[in-house]
């Protein structure tokens, strides 16, 4: 755990606690972070830190049942206080907001508020003398005090232990989160209960609570779900929940707003990629996930399963209003829809056959059979060339005439089996990812090979737990599961079982390496490590992150395995005794746009994007630009060159200050003489603060004026500025929508 005060950082290692110098980002220094302090005293890891108002001391809590209090630095006569008298782990320790009281949360349920003890009559000499310095008056007060326990209290909650806790000082709010899925809200110190409410049927793993003390923010880390409460009205302000097995499969909406994904734990949720949030979930499947698709017209999304159905959902209405199915009960992998949508296909895993419905009518129209082995991947030739590419662990790929009445098979044979496979945009050229982690491309028209691409050496890298070989030298891993090209064909991008995603090149036939992105530095999941360390092998040669220490948890309930073999709706082998996460990537898909690419991954929904700039991306920089200089143009009443100074530093709270002081009246002028290369930026910008400011005619009468005086030029340069075209048409839907509901 770890604690930030302003000029400090404290750190727990087990049952040490570290404090570190707080790095300057004024001052370059060669080693930043030095440590100050190392602290000991607990004889058990440690459980939380919390600093005391002035930053002068803190109080760390333990699974040792105590509580104690440090000083930042060395006090003299001071030795570290003991909060005793917990039966159980005491999760956190808080102080009131004039340090004159000090609140301990234990894990069994109950609450000591700590008090200065009442001096005793005998022992005048024995009495702290306070500081009567000004300086470090409260942290010498807060170290100096006689603690003792003033009050006890309980929670009372029958069958459950607490699981989390924090305090609000300012509004003396004590909110806590037990392991039945229950939260509860506490006024302090008089432990006045202000209510109590059920929010998820897991328990309540992480709590937190707004600087203003409004807004109450719960994590349920099993399934996946955060909560964002008002308590004073009792009302949601937000609730989300991901998919809480793996993440198997994703596709774009044809305009590049929304993905799509589906899981292990059989739902398929729909995704906003400007505010990351899900706004529907599909819970119809009763198996993991295998594909999902939108049709290229129109707000269809399809999903095959391997519960043997494929689903068609309308996206206006958010219902299922099409279910597909086999003559046969066959598991389905993989899933293409026709240019149409009027035709969508599905590969079987168990019959080794391709099946063909109508979306209309909902009947089976054909059933393609020849592959010898399980169907992997499937696409439809995005040109309208009624051709069906499907490949297969039988080593081949089968180019379908489906709509032809020769209804003619070209079958490719390749070295290993396939595993994925894309269609350029263009329908000329298809890549096939292979087992021995090679990518070969086909000419769709001569049906020959046109490239290779030898990717082992690309993909490999990190070395799992397991591994008995370096990561140089192993197998496992080394090839590519998902392909997907750009959208304009010139680059491909591949990921596999692997920490790295690597965009290729293709332009050509070039396969040149433009870039390896990796997408996890999580040293919790395996394989994102080059080199294990040695020192995690104890006396007996075994790795110590192989040990499986669930067993030892400390709730009752993350012991117990109360599931049958096989029963769980995971996808794999359940007799593995495996726990440990991998870095991998299942599916990768590029935006319709071409400027942005998702992956579907072990922690979660990747996105990657050019359109998202960072905080402080100046160009054109002189030494004389500075934000005074800008302030003292804006006096001036210079607008036009206040505004373009403003975006040349790209600091967005200058940019709103200038841009709120510009007068009504000069709008349409102002906006006539800027530059060209500033509308972009302007346009972003104003449909920002349309989304998060009152100022709705001010900011109407902006984009309007900007959208007639540079309307042709952005016409000619539509598809180079469509992310800022998509930005303008969401504000100003959702200002429609606002004022409608008026």
């Amino acid at each position: 755990m770890t604690k930030v005060s302003s000029r400090y950082i404290a750190v727990t290692h087990d049952s040490h606690v570290q404090v570190w110098k707080t790095p300057n980002h004024l001052v370059r220094e060669f080693a930043p972070f030095t440590l100050h302090r190392t602290y000991t005293g607990h004889h058990d890891e440690v459980l939380s830190i919390q600093w005391s108002p002035d930053s002068k001391c803190f109080l760390t809590t333990s699974r040792d049942m105590t509580a104690r209090l440090f000083t930042l630095d060395p006090l003299e006569g001071f030795r570290p206080k003991t909060f005793a008298g917990h039966k159980d782990s005491v999760l956190a320790a808080y102080f009131s907001a004039d340090g004159t009281s000090i609140y301990t949360v234990s894990r069994d349920g109950a609450v000591f508020t700590w008090k200065e003890k009442e001096p005793e009559v005998n022992s005048d000499n024995d009495e702290p003398i306070p500081s009567t310095s000004s300086e470090n008056s409260l942290g010498n007060r807060i170290a100096n005090t006689r603690w003792g326990v003033y009050k006890r209290n309980y929670f009372n909650q029958p069958n459950t232990k607490v699981v989390c806790a924090t305090y609000h000082p300012v509004s003396n709010l004590l909110v806590v989160g037990f392991s039945t899925g229950i939260f509860g809200l506490w006024e302090m110190p008089a432990f006045s209960n202000i209510h109590t409410l059920s929010i998820s049927q897991e328990k309540v793993s992480s709590v937190a609570i707004s600087p203003s003390g409004e807004w109450l923010a719960f994590g349920a880390k099993k399934l996946g779900q955060l909560l964002v409460w008002e308590w004073q009205s009792e009302s949601y302000v937000l609730k989300q929940q991901g998919h809480f097995y793996d993440m198997n499969t994703l596709s774009y909406a044809p305009d590049g707003q929304t993905i799509a994904t589906g899981g292990d734990d059989g739902k398929v949720k729909v995704w906003s990629t400007h505010s990351g949030f899900c706004f529907v979930t599909f819970s119809e499947h009763s198996a993991p996930i295998s594909a999902v698709s939108f049709a290229k017209h129109g707000s269809v999304l399809f999903s095959a399963s391997l519960d043997g159905t494929v689903r068609a959902y309308d996206l206006i209405r958010y219902r299922n209003f099409r279910t597909f199915t086999s003559p046969a009960p066959v598991q389905f992998s993989c899933l293409a829809v026709d240019p149409s949508g009027e035709v969508v296909a599905a590969g079987s895993t168990d019959s080794f056959e391709i099946f063909l419905w109508s979306v209309q009518t909902g009947k089976l129209l054909d059933v393609l059979a020849g592959h010898e082995g399980p169907v992997c991947s499937l696409a439809f030739s995005p040109s309208g060339a009624n051709q069906l590419a499907s490949g297969s662990w039988d080593k081949t790929v089968r180019i379908w005439s489906v709509f032809n009445r020769s209804r003619a098979v070209e079958p490719l044979s390749l070295t290993s089996d396939v595993l994925a496979l894309a269609l350029r945009p263009d329908g000329n050229e298809l890549a096939v990812s292979t087992l021995d982690g090679q990518i070969t491309f086909f000419s769709i028209q001569d049906s020959k090979q046109t490239n290779v691409i030898y990717g082992r050496k690309d993909i490999s890298g990190g070395r799992k737990a397991d591994d008995r070989v370096s990561a140089a030298n192993s197998s496992s891993g080394k090839a590519f599961n998902s392909l997907a090209y750009t959208a304009d064909g010139g680059c491909l991008i591949a990921g596999g079982n692997s920490k790295y995603v690597v965009l290729y090149d293709v332009r050509e036939g070039e396969g040149v390496m433009v870039k390896k992105f990796q997408i996890s530095e999580n040293l919790s999941l395996d394989g994102t490590e080059e080199f294990l360390d040695s020192r995690k092998v104890n006396d007996a040669g075994i790795n110590t992150d192989l040990i499986d220490t669930r067993g030892d948890e400390s709730d009752l309930e993350d012991r117990l395995d109360l599931s049958l073999p096989g029963a769980s709706r995971g996808a794999g082998d359940m007799s593995i005794r495996r726990y440990r996460q991998e870095a991998r990537t299942k599916c990768v898909r590029f935006s319709p746009t071409g400027r942005a690419w998702a992956a579907a991954s072990t922690e979660g929904l990747l996105i990657y994007s050019l359109d998202e700039s960072v905080t402080f991306d100046p160009f054109d920089l002189s030494i004389d630009l500075t934000p005074q200089s800008v302030l003292e143009v804006l006096t001036a009443q210079e607008y036009l060159k206040a505004l373009v100074m403003a975006f040349r530093l790209s600091e967005k709270s200058l940019i709103q200050r200038v841009y709120e002081a510009i007068p009504r009246g000069d709008i349409r002028l102002v906006t006539r003489q800027l530059p060209f290369i500033y509308v972009p930026l302007l346009l972003r910008f104003v449909s920002e603060h349309l989304e998060s400011t009152p100022h709705l005619e001010f900011d109407l009468v902006w984009i309007n004026t900007l959208l007639m005086s540079h309307g042709r030029v952005l016409k000619d340069k539509s598809g180079e500025h469509a992310s800022v075209f998509r930005v303008v048409q969401k504000a100003l839907s959702d200002s429609e929508q606002s004022i409608s509901k008026l």
